[in-house]
């Protein structure tokens, strides 16, 4: 195979390192934490034929519910048709229920069902085990880093979009506690 140097197609045969300040060793330990972080649900979600965008919107409609389809849109930064597909999906499987709006009838509201809040439960459980047995060989008050972390990686615009979301009566109990 004739090479063409005009055109950059020579082999790199060395290893990328930091030296253009990319921290490639965190990049990648987010590839594996992900890979393996979404793993258990994602057997569970074959099960059913559906994917992570599935596990996205029945994430956040049991975490909220009565979160409009506006909202949900804005959290997931998805377009109305690829959520559109997979809200028909859920609500026709009996995961959720799609309910008008009390004051105003174009809103409609988003609930998990009694199916959709065990099946939320069932994909956040491997998760949840995930993050605790992590945190378990973390140094006390290491959660509270990892937080800030975590937050510091949301763009400063939507962080608080995450207050909101995660700022629920659980959370709130454990803070106080």
């Amino acid at each position: 195979m004739t090479q063409h140097p005009e055109r950059n197609e020579d082999p790199i045969k060395s290893a990328l390192t930091g030296e253009d300040g990319i921290d490639f060793a965190i990049i990648e330990l987010f590839f594996f934490a992900y890979r393996d972080f979404t793993s258990d649900p994602d057997q569970i979600l074959g099960e059913y034929a559906f994917g992570r965008a599935h596990h996205r919107v029945l994430h956040f409609v049991n975490r909220r519910p009565g979160l409009t389809v506006a909202e949900l849109l804005d959290v997931l930064r998805i377009t109305k048709q690829s959520l559109a597909r997979v809200l028909k999906q859920l609500i026709d499987t009996g995961h959720i229920v799609q309910v008008q709006g009390p004051r105003d009838r174009r809103q409609r509201e988003l609930y998990p069902t009694a199916k959709g809040r065990g099946l939320a439960l069932a994909l956040a459980a491997p998760q949840s085990r995930r993050i605790a047995a992590a945190l378990a060989e973390a140094a006390p008050g290491d959660r509270a880093v990892i937080e800030r972390f975590l937050l510091g990686m949301v763009n400063p615009e939507q962080r608080a979009q995450i207050d909101d979301q995660t700022a629920t009566g659980d959370d709130r109990r454990r803070e106080a506690g």
